[in-house]
């Protein structure tokens, strides 16, 4: 990592204000005929004593307020306002100081022309439904339950898909704090391949790819580090990260940072001892050309689920089918036991369950991650990079960490 690349992520300005008021102002029109109130995430429910305190990311989204306790009122036609607890100087003793509705200048630095104490919430929602008999909200959460539960018999709807919506179809500006996350990690990833050998934990290799993004100026992971090595690459979501590998292994490192509040999502698998064996580069240029026809399908219009139409699934699991068996003769393709990509953005898995349904669209930032993962052989492998849907196609965002086997080898020999 460069000098200047951490410089540029420490001082990052994230979103702009004016398009946190566009992303605010696209919400109402989405849902008309209500007011639309979201509640940013406590301290505790956020676990900040374990991994400090991160803002819920649809009220991220349209807010881009960090600090806990916060509420979000939008009314029509423009109406929009910000809630803030008020401060507790016992607590800012232990936590440092809040911000509050009383400070000189929160107008400006909240980007809200309105800004009250939460406690002054309950009597304005009550004067904004005098007008606006609807609430839209996070149903799904505590909070909108709790809202839900307070308000009947008033129409509580879910803001969630529509939100989402607006959350998929990614700005220039968050393509560039994708692109700086992913530099961040690509780095990372580098940084771990120098430090690889026989006799090392998982773990020793997963606090290198931590330490080097941290190191750059990203905030925190944007998902618990993946470190799997020989067996444990059949693993999906295997974490714990303990075991010590082995002379003859592959290692699959799934890891990937977030900095400015954006996720990167990379995953390469590597020969431990520096080459491929003869089946593990067999099974792992099957692996990769799939990947590169999966990216050649990438277009709007495409799907992720397996039985759509312009399936980007059934693209890699009949490339698969076609270029490779296992030890008893069978196509390669049953081994791909999940989708092939899902959104990425404030989230690893953007905008909850639109992560991976409904047709792509430009603007998009998906990964694609072929995978197969042979339990009689004990081999995983899996290649994944981030992707910016186009009008025409698809743009690799994350081509600058090497996947093809003789440039891994290369790099391993150094």
């Amino acid at each position: 990592m460069t000098v200047a690349l951490a410089a540029g992520l420490l001082a990052a300005d994230g979103i702009p204000p004016e398009e946190y008021q566009a992303r605010r102002a696209a919400l109402r029109a989405s849902l008309p005929g209500g007011v639309t109130v979201l509640f940013g995430a406590t301290s505790t429910e956020a676990g900040e004593l374990r991994s400090g305190f991160a803002q819920e990311a649809n009220f991220l989204y349209l807010t881009g307020w960090r600090e806990p306790g916060a509420i979000l009122m939008l009314t029509p036609p423009d109406g929009e306002a910000l809630f803030l607890p008020p401060r507790e100087p016992n607590r800012e003793k232990y936590h440092g100081r809040r911000a509050s509705a009383m400070d000189q200048g929160i107008g400006a630095r909240t980007g809200f022309n309105l800004v009250f104490q939460t406690d002054a919430f309950e009597d304005s929602l009550s004067q904004a439904l005098r007008a606006n008999p609807r609430v839209y909200t996070l149903t799904g959460s505590a909070a909108g339950e709790r809202l839900k539960s307070r308000l009947s018999p008033v129409e509580v709807a879910d803001a969630s898909a529509a939100i989402g919506r607006l959350r998929l179809r990614k700005s220039s500006r968050e393509v560039e704090l994708i692109r700086r996350s992913l530099e961040a990690g690509a780095e990372a990833h580098r940084a771990a391949w120098r430090r690889l050998k026989p006799g090392l934990f998982e773990y020793q290799v997963a606090a290198v790819v931590v330490g080097s993004y941290m190191g750059s100026g990203c905030e925190r992971s944007a998902y618990a580090p993946i470190v799997a090595s020989g067996p444990n690459g059949t693993v999906l979501h295997y974490s714990s990260n303990r075991r010590r590998m082995a002379a003859g292994d592959l290692v699959l490192i799934d890891a990937g940072p977030e900095c400015s509040g954006y996720a990167a999502d990379l995953t390469r698998t590597l020969p431990v001892s520096g080459r491929f064996t003869a089946r593990q580069r067999e099974l792992y240029e099957a692996v990769l050309g799939a990947q590169r026809a999966v990216i050649q399908a990438v277009k709007p219009g495409a799907w992720f689920e397996p039985d759509a139409p312009g399936s980007l699934t059934r693209v890699a699991r009949d490339y698969l089918d076609a270029h490779g068996t296992d030890s008893k003769g069978r196509p390669l393709g049953r081994y791909l036991n999940h989708l092939v990509g899902h959104h990425v953005g404030l989230e690893v898995h953007d905008a909850g369950s639109l992560a991976t349904s409904g047709p792509l669209q430009p603007g998009n930032v998906i990964t694609i991650e072929p995978g197969i993962y042979i339990e009689d052989e004990g081999i995983g492998i899996r290649i994944e990079d981030m992707v910016l849907v186009t009008e025409k196609g698809a743009e690799v965002l994350s081509h600058a960490l090497p996947k093809d086997p003789a440039a891994i080898e290369k790099a391993l020999s150094r």
